[in-house]
């Protein structure tokens, strides 16, 4: 296994983008193939959620929200309550309504996976131990350490809290955590930047 075969996507070099309704903010991960807000097939990041409010609408996107810090949150998707309040459990709903989000006791930290229906499909799981990664043909895999302590095996590569290893089309690795880790499948896009 070579370094090319990924790419570490360290924490500290994410900068917080504070949110249009002032309620938060989003760290970027990973996104293919433009970072520009509705401008990707699919993208990750953290999301610092501070106050009630309603999400924005991202036409023809679905999402998958994972609480990662926080007591969670009360979703109010196209009228319907949505109560996500287990750690590390990812929640799916379209990204295309009218979503709300009330804050059960204080701030929240998510991790976000937003996606194009038509073009992508994403998966994600909340992982522990030792895990052989691939990406699928034509897709990637990303995964972000929720916890200290992950190594990749071979490498003296250490990933820390929210810190993240991408891998594209068929390259393979394997990622041992102390703790819990998030695993974002991707597959049926072409390959981009980032």
């Amino acid at each position: 296994m070579t370094a090319e075969a990924f790419r570490i996507l360290r924490a500290a070099g994410r900068t917080p983008v504070a949110w249009r309704n002032g309620g938060g903010t989003t760290r970027e991960i990973a996104a293919s193939p433009g970072t520009t807000t509705g401008d990707f097939d699919w993208r990750v990041s953290l999301a610092d959620v501070a106050a009630d409010g309603p999400f924005s609408v991202f036409p023809g996107i679905d999402r998958t929200l994972t609480v990662v810090e926080g007591a969670g949150m009360d979703l109010m998707v196209d009228g319907e309550h949505h109560i996500v309040d287990e750690p590390y459990w990812p929640h799916d709903f379209p990204g295309d309504v009218g979503t709300d989000g009330r804050l059960l006791a204080g701030p929240v930290v998510n991790l976000n996976v937003m996606y194009r229906r038509d073009r992508v499909r994403a998966e994600t799981a909340v992982v522990r131990g030792t895990l052989r990664l691939m990406a699928p043909e034509g897709g990637a895999v990303l995964a972000v350490a929720l916890e200290d302590g992950a190594v990749i095996d071979g490498t003296d590569v250490r990933l820390g809290r929210y810190d993240a290893v991408l891998l594209r089309s068929r390259a393979s690795c394997v990622l041992r955590t102390q703790g819990d880790a998030a695993l974002v499948t991707l597959s049926g896009y072409e390959p981009g930047s980032q």
